[in-house]
């Protein structure tokens, strides 16, 4: 569906026909310049940057959070796949009889269409595309969660197709009830790798050799894999739960227990303080 907007028509700056030059040089300067030109009006001024890049258009997204802004309107926080993450300002998003109201909604598969070129574009268009079942009970939590891990993680304007699609897998297996801590690690992982602040988990940075899946290992979350030592406070993790979750293999046990304080430890220090409200929720509901 459309939203209205208001267009601006160009307008041309117009010289008059028996317009003079005072000085001689600056005669001949204009002279040389419009040899080859025919007479007539001079064109139209024209933006530096051709309006079209300014209007993006049915866009594959999905919104992860939205708040009031103004007494009819939203401001929206959209993930889409080509763009990254986005402010739109939905206009009338909420007065009551706006079909906006119903597709805005969080883990519906949107295209989505804007314009402008500010911080905060304007939404056009929305509709919802379909193709995902919705996320009910446990699995609802877990979506809020991956979705503010997004929203404090991913800066705007920085496009991650790949890890867009990592969120849809993630949205998907959740929606068919597939083990919800495998499908948080997983993300997790793809979510730091996608960002560029992942490590190699399969090379030891303390000896450089690969890590060995009998070793106990601490994984400094800007170098990497190192050998554990007796005066660390980091977590520790066997080799094996290292290599398993570079395979993205979490049917070990030991694995799921290992990955889940491991990925806690490297989000806290890549979140630089901020608090995850949603995994407190997960955390102690779940003990995921």
């Amino acid at each position: 569906m459309e939203i209205e907007t208001l267009e601006q028509p160009a307008i041309a700056d117009r010289l008059p026909a028996n317009a003079q030059l005072d000085k001689a040089a600056e005669r001949e300067s204009m002279n040389a310049q419009r040899a080859d030109k025919p007479a007539g009006k001079p064109p139209a001024r024209r933006s530096k940057t051709p309006e079209k890049e300014f209007r993006i258009s049915g866009q594959p997204g999905f919104v992860l959070h939205s708040y009031p802004y103004k007494e009819t309107s939203l401001i929206v926080d959209v993930f889409s796949r080509d763009y990254g993450r986005i402010a739109l300002v939905a206009k009338g998003a909420k007065r009551p009889h706006s079909k906006l109201r119903g597709v805005l909604q969080t883990f519906q598969p949107l295209s989505v269409s804007w314009s402008g070129k500010s911080e905060i574009r304007t939404l056009t268009a929305a509709e919802w595309v379909g193709g995902l079942l919705p996320l009910e009970k446990s699995a609802l939590l877990c979506g809020f969660y991956l979705n503010e891990l997004l929203v404090k993680l991913l800066a705007r304007d920085d496009p991650h197709p790949a890890l867009f699609d990592h969120y849809v897998a993630a949205m998907n297996q959740l929606a068919h009830d597939e083990p919800a801590p495998i499908v948080l690690r997983k993300f997790e992982r793809a979510l730091l790798k996608e960002t560029g602040v992942a490590t190699d988990f399969t090379v030891c940075t303390s000896t450089a050799l690969a890590v060995d899946p009998q070793q106990t290992y601490v994984v400094d979350p800007e170098n990497g894999p190192r050998v554990a030592r007796a005066a660390d406070r980091w977590p520790s993790v066997s080799g094996k739960t290292l290599l398993d979750m570079e395979r993205q293999d979490y049917t070990d046990p030991i694995t799921q227990s290992q990955s889940k304080q491991l990925m806690r430890f490297l989000l806290a220090h890549h979140l630089g303080g901020m608090q995850l409200n949603t995994r407190q929720i997960l955390i102690d509901l779940m003990q995921l």
